[in-house]
Order: C-alpha cells, then structure tokens, then sequence
C-alpha cells in the first residue's frame, strides 16, 4: 500500500521559472521511493512565466487539486491604468528602481498591508477545502513550501485542527529576514506582524527544511530547534539528450533573472577591458543573457559601444529550449553581487551549472554556500565583484582553456548527490 504525502504549493506547471522545479522534481520521483503524492495549487494564479513543457514531468499518478484563489493583482491592474499604464501587467508591484508614484505607493500597500503575501486571501478556503480532504483520503504527511509564506498559514491551520498529520514545512527563501522585505518597503509593525505568523510556522510544523546551509543556521536560530538541510539540484534525465560540442565563439552564458538587486556590471566591465586589451578574445567572444533583465542594466550594456558587439538578451525560454543552450557554452556565469545575505544564496540554476560540467563563475562573496560548493566540486571559482583584475583574469585562463579545446569535467559522485532522485531519497527519510 502506497503512502499518501500532500504538497501544498502556488507554484506549479504551467507556471514556469524557478519557484516550479523543486518541487515538480520532487514529485516526480517520489512514487520511485513508493509515495503517492497529491498537489493542491491555485486553479486561476498570476505568475510572470509560462512553461508549458514542465507538464511532462508531473507523473501520472500524481493528483492535481485546484482550487480558484483571488488576488488584489485585477483591482492593481484597473488602478494602474487610471494612474496613465497601458500595459495589463500581472504583478501588483513593479520591483524597478525609479518607478511612477503609482508604482511607490502600491509597493508600499503590498510591503504594510498583504501580510504575509497577496496570497493570504486564499488560506481559509483551502483550509476548508483540504480538512475534509486529508481526513476523506488517509492522507498522513502534508508539506507546505514558500515563498508565498501564506502556503505555510495553510499548513498551520490543518495542523491546529488535525493534529495527527505530519506537516513538513519547506523554506525556498527566509521569512523576516528576506531581502525582498526591504525591496517592498516593509515597516516595523508589518515585519513584527511577519516575525509573529513566522513563529507559529517554525514552531508548530513537525520537520523544517530549507536549502542552504546559511538558512539552516538563519532559521535554526529563529526557530530555536533542528532545521534539515535539502539542497535544489538537477534532474539527470533534463541533460540526457544535449549535444554538447564546442562552439566557434568563445560563449558566456547566464541563466536567470537579473533584477534590479542582481548586478552584473563589475563582471561586464571585466569582460569589456579584456575584449580591449585582447583582440583575439573580442573577436572570438559572445554573451548572452537567457531570463528577464532588469531594463536598466540592459540600456547600459546596448549603449556601450565595445558590450553591444557581443551581447544578447533572449529573453525567457522554456525549459525544454532552454537546455540545449548549454551544449555549446564554454563559461556560465552566476552573478550573487547586489543580494542581501548573498552568502547564503545557492540559486536552482547554479545545480543545473554543475550538471554540465562546463566551467562556472561567480561574482559574489567568496566565503558563501554557493563558493563552498564550487570549491568542493571544482566546478569553478567565486570572486568578489570588486576584484575586477581576478574577474579579468579568470576570463583570460578560461579563454585560453577553451582555444585549447579544453572539454568539459565529467560528472562525479559528488556531484551525483545533487540529483533530484537522491534529494527526493532524503526527503522521504524525512517523512
């Protein structure tokens, strides 16, 4: 007999981006270690990206349940257009540094008054809809994974009302001590009002996990107890079928958002005074940047005269597409300059990274997770944005490596320990 396991979740396909993977790859893997799982999401959510090919990877056996929620985003959108926008966007705060007056008072209201998120209009429908559910279908583990940080008032609200469920409570990001609080402007009351629904989370939920050993210790100190540590990672299956093969062009490739926290420009600058010193290089190099970009730092790379040469900006691709853009880089580039605790940030991209076997460089602290885990693979270095001869000098070595013909590293078994089977093993060690 199969045991039951419930995630509850806001993102899901055919949401795309990064908030999706973890635990779409989870699920994927978990009737392999004999868990049922069930998936309970919005049936109508706002979300920025679409991927519709990550529906392949929801196991057949794995039921979907939706149920509508309402979010304040229709009544920003009608406001906005009042204030003079045009454009039906689906986010109710505009991150962008500069924004309208509109766009700062609106980021004020979300940061002070959506406590813990815009999302928290849908906890007590569901907690309604999932009590009968849970009790109807046997079902004994439930897990909860934010950000949205409401999918966790859901979690703890079951509790309080079924007690015998074992609820597992998983941190992508932290709660009040999340940088993005500061992006939104979130005042005292409200982060005293986050530290308090945060407190019940971290004390009620039968196992906390999250993913890096930073917020491991970020939240084992708040939370006073043992806090698990379950990495991101990479699905093996994902790179089965790249045809990796070295490209004429000496390509760096960066994978993910940059917003307006995320700053590439000290590497940018590297990049540029290498091309001016080295002919060879400026004829031979091309970069390119595959996700949303924050338009401030584009406008600076397309009006440089030496930059716009050999820059590109794709866009969002699905992930699909997005894969075989890999076979042909020769650096990867992952940029944590600009983050708040950046020491502890390990992005879901920087796994795919060590899954390719091709050289990575970080911009960030050098004494972080992600630097500890370049190190302990030699997967590649991190430098701090403000050695900007480093940076140069790395690229130079890497340059050199990829005239040479130098291939990629083969995968190892430490690597191997980040695939998304071995997590999902350790995952249900859990439950």
């Amino acid at each position: 007999m199969e045991k039951k396991v419930l995630i509850i979740t806001y993102y899901w396909p055919p949401s795309g981006g990064s908030g999706v993977q973890r635990w779409l790859k989870f699920v994927k893997y978990l009737p392999d270690f004999g868990w049922e799982p069930y998936i309970f999401t919005p049936e109508n959510p706002s979300f920025a990206i679409r991927d519709e090919s990550l529906l392949k990877d929801v196991p057949p056996s794995a039921e979907v349940l939706k149920l509508p929620i309402w979010e304040p985003y229709d009544i920003f959108i009608r406001l906005s257009a009042l204030a003079g926008n045009k454009k039906r966007e689906a986010k109710p705060t505009s991150l962008m540094a500069g924004g309208s007056l509109f766009q700062t008072i609106s980021t004020w209201i979300r940061g002070n008054l959506f406590i813990p998120d815009p999302k928290r209009f849908w906890v007590k429908p569901s907690v309604r809809f999932l009590q009968d559910f849970v009790k109807d279908n046997k079902i004994g583990t439930v897990i909860t994974t934010g950000p949205p940080h409401s999918m966790h008032l859901i979690g703890y609200r079951l509790k309080r009302s079924l007690p015998s469920i074992r609820w597992i409570a998983d941190f992508r990001d932290p709660w009040s001590e999340w940088g993005f609080l500061d992006s939104i402007k979130t005042g005292g009351l409200a982060r005293r009002i986050h530290r308090r629904l945060e407190a019940r989370v971290l004390k009620s939920a039968d196992v906390l996990i999250t993913i890096t050993p930073f917020y491991v210790r970020q939240l084992s100190a708040l939370a006073g107890r043992k806090v698990n540590l379950i990495t991101n990672g990479f699905d093996e299956n994902d790179f089965a079928g790249i045809p990796y093969q070295r490209s004429p062009h000496f390509i760096i490739r960066h994978v993910g958002i940059v917003n307006e926290l995320c700053n590439p420009r000290p590497f940018m600058a590297a990049v540029r005074r290498l091309a001016e010193r080295n002919a060879e290089c400026a004829r031979a190099v091309g970069m390119e940047f595959i996700g949303e970009v924050h338009p401030a730092f584009r406008g600076t790379v397309e009006q440089d005269p030496v930059l716009s040469r050999f820059t590109v900006f794709t866009g969002n691709l699905p992930f699909t597409q997005l894969m075989p853009r890999y076979g042909d880089a020769s650096l990867l580039l992952i940029v944590l300059h600009g983050y708040k605790d950046a020491e502890g940030y390990m992005p879901g991209k920087l796994f795919e990274y060590l899954a390719t076997g091709i050289s990575v460089l970080g911009i960030g602290p050098v004494h972080g997770d992600a630097a500890a885990l370049l190190k302990e693979n030699g997967a590649g270095q991190m430098i701090t944005a403000e050695d900007g001869a480093a940076i140069e000098e790395y690229l130079a070595s890497t340059f050199d490596s990829w005239k040479r013909g130098d291939g990629r590293k083969p995968l190892t078994d430490a690597v191997m320990k980040y695939s998304r089977r071995e997590l999902t093993r350790s995952l249900v060690e859990l439950f």
